[in-house]
């Protein structure tokens, strides 16, 4: 019921002409947005955001952060949970914002959270993988620095730097290339040239101009509105310019994001709550192309009723990799990862199913009830027999907690369409087990219905 009233509102600000423009993925709340063309592969374009809990009234509650893909805008990934709370030693709350980079051959994503050993103080940490799409491991905490809503920059000559936030003002500072500590005496204060700052800089360049992006109050008043200004010179001085998003209906409290080109096209990341009827504490993502003036300023964002698809509804699956594990939110219990089979994804697949009641588990994460086509992706040398759970009930719905289903022998990875499969507001426990030897497991597909 709470997901038709939601959609209800959704459908009656469009319907009114408060708000013409459909959330970009609106099976989720995420906020924050980051996005970034890697150069190993310029044809796709990724998100990373933070996360919102269904129903909260509290930014406290964000946990988790989630990273999404294109190669069409129109066709998404969401990759699931790449990094929560729990994965992070010094960390107890606030999965904030984030920023990604890709850095000597690894990705790196640089997060903010409050400390355990001082609750009001908010840190900035460091996490690597070796895919774009995480899942990430924390290796510690940037040294030496109090903030949030980190950026991260690789500039022409290849160096790191670091931009972040705090008691409303912007740093900029040279990262060793440990990307743990700033380099002493570099970092710079940049707020003078901020006017309005609130929080969540984002850097971008465009003709040799450095542009400083920003969340800022309008004579100190909420709601946030979007600001930049331009310099010469990484650290400065800035110079102002005007909001690139101004208020519109619709939107959050807060607002954040990024600017990006990809495929030729120059693109605004935000977030509105339009999703949520208007709670800012459940977001949802907001894109929007953007036009540069002859003399470099920009052309203020309304948000275009189109979108970024020309009007074409947005399409997101979600992939969860199943060596992935706790990592990703999962389980893995009695099973393990391998990589030996050539033809898999990600960091490699599943083995080891062995024995009885050892199983692969993974997490999906949804804002709404809704039903999904489930997929795997396998390869085994015979036949297989695995039983299904989802969220403790077997496929359909059915009050057994399994169902038994027959996987043919497949000598490549190929997917098999398991069935349809209901997703609950919430956190959703996707189980699978083999009984009668072992298989390899590469990963899960949901199709929405």
């Amino acid at each position: 019921m709470k997901g038709l009233i939601v959609f209800s509102a959704l459908l009656l600000l469009i319907s009114s002409g408060l708000m013409a423009q459909p959330p970009l993925i609106s099976h989720i709340y995420a906020a924050d947005p980051s996005a970034h063309v890697w150069s190993d592969n310029p044809n796709k374009l990724w998100l990373y955001t933070s996360h919102d809990a269904n129903g909260t009234n509290h930014h406290g509650t964000m946990f988790d952060y989630h990273v999404f893909s294109t190669e069409d805008l129109v066709n998404w990934t969401d990759h699931g949970r790449v990094l929560s709370v729990d994965d992070v030693d010094w960390a107890i709350s606030h999965a904030w914002a984030i920023d990604a980079a890709y850095w000597k051959g690894n990705y790196y994503l640089v997060f903010c959270m409050r400390n355990k050993q001082n609750s009001d103080k908010f840190q900035l940490g460091m996490a690597v993988s070796s895919l774009p799409e995480g899942p990430f491991t924390s290796i510690g905490i940037i040294r030496d620095i109090e903030g949030m809503d980190p950026a991260l920059f690789i500039d022409d000559d290849q160096q790191p730097y670091i931009i972040y936030a705090h008691a409303r003002k912007c740093y900029i500072g040279k990262l060793h290339d440990d990307l743990l500590s700033v380099v002493p005496g570099t970092l710079t204060d940049v707020t003078a040239g901020l006017p309005q700052l609130q929080e969540g800089p984002w850097l971008h360049k465009y003709n040799n101009k450095y542009y400083l992006s920003y969340p800022g109050l309008r004579n100190d008043q909420w709601p946030e509105v979007m600001y930049y200004s331009i310099a010469d010179r990484i650290t400065g001085p800035y110079i102002p310019q005007s909001q690139y998003i101004p208020h519109f209906e619709g939107q959050a409290g807060s607002n954040h994001g990024s600017i990006v080109k990809f495929k030729e096209n120059w693109i605004a990341f935000y977030h509105g709550a339009i999703l949520s009827g208007g709670n800012g504490y459940n977001r949802n993502l907001m894109a929007d192309f953007i036009i540069y003036h002859t003399d470099g300023t920009i052309r203020p964002v309304i948000p275009a009723r189109e979108g970024i698809t020309n009007g074409e509804p947005v399409v997101c699956n979600i992939r969860l990799e199943a060596e992935s594990g706790k990592a990703s939110g999962g389980m893995l219990v009695g099973t393990y990862p391998g990589n030996t089979t050539a033809g898999f994804s990600g960091n490699g697949y599943v083995t080891g199913f062995n024995h009885a009641e050892e199983y692969t588990e993974v997490l999906a994460q949804v804002a709404f009830e809704k039903k999904y086509m489930l997929e795997i992706r396998y390869t085994a040398e015979s036949s297989r027999k695995i039983a299904l759970c989802v969220n403790d009930f077997m496929l359909n719905g059915d009050y057994a907690a399994w169902k038994d289903i027959i996987l043919p022998a497949s000598e490549d990875f190929s997917v098999f369409r398991v069935g349809e499969i209901t997703l609950n507001p919430g956190d959703n426990r996707i189980k699978l087990m083999s009984l009668n030897g072992d298989l390899k497991l590469d990963y899960f597909t949901l199709r929405p219905l």
